[in-house]
């Protein structure tokens, strides 16, 4: 499980950080259409007016393995589950909405910056430490989430407070994958990513 016993600073963003959205189009990601796009100058999925059928998830074209990426997530709903995540080396479930693999999940009541495995193990894997958290959540705004994939070793923060760090022990899951959007289904939800940028850092030495 994860543990937040030895809490880090949040990663700064580096030299070699890229952008990986436009800010106009959905370049560099895919998703279905009729769901996703960009307003406001941010990726958004859902609506507040409609109730979210089932899971849905805008991802990117490529893959990435070992990284830092900063982002800014909102995540706004009034009805039913509201909730969101941001997807880490996951691959697309063949003839479906989803993604399967590592989720930093965004959500009440106790899901920031926590771990789940989406479609996968189907579990928290790593819970986050709610009590860092709660005093600097911005519930219905913008949050800056970081989230760092090195090895074995994923851990998250939001707003500048660690959620959780987990390493992972089970050699057979994929340590690469694409990233995402998630807009859980249930709710009548809207979540929005913008200035998310990823620094790609070294692969993991071999054994």
């Amino acid at each position: 499980m994860g543990s937040v016993a030895k809490a880090e600073p949040v990663p700064k963003k580096g030299p070699n950080s890229k952008s990986i959205f436009d800010g106009r189009t959905l370049a560099g990601w895919e998703g279905l259409k009729e769901f996703w796009r960009v307003e406001d100058g941010a990726l958004t999925g859902g609506s507040l007016t409609e109730r979210v059928k089932r899971n849905e998830f805008l991802a990117t074209t490529r893959d990435y393995t070992n990284f830092v990426i900063h982002l800014k997530i909102k995540l706004t709903g009034n009805a039913g589950f509201i909730n969101s995540g941001f997807q880490i080396r996951s691959q697309r479930v063949p003839n479906d909405s989803e993604m399967a693999g590592y989720q930093c999940d965004f959500g009440d009541p106790a899901w920031w910056g926590a771990i789940y495995d989406e479609s996968r193990r189907k579990k928290v894997l790593s819970p986050s430490d709610m009590a860092a958290l709660g005093p600097v959540l911005k519930r219905q705004d913008w949050n800056d989430y970081v989230i760092r994939a090195n090895g074995n070793r994923i851990t998250t923060w939001i707003n500048g407070v660690q959620g959780t760090d987990y390493t992972e022990k089970d050699a057979s899951i994929p340590n690469w994958g694409k990233l995402g959007i998630q807009v859980h289904g249930g709710g009548k939800a809207l979540a929005q990513v913008k200035e998310v940028s990823v620094e790609e850092l070294p692969p993991t030495p071999q054994k």
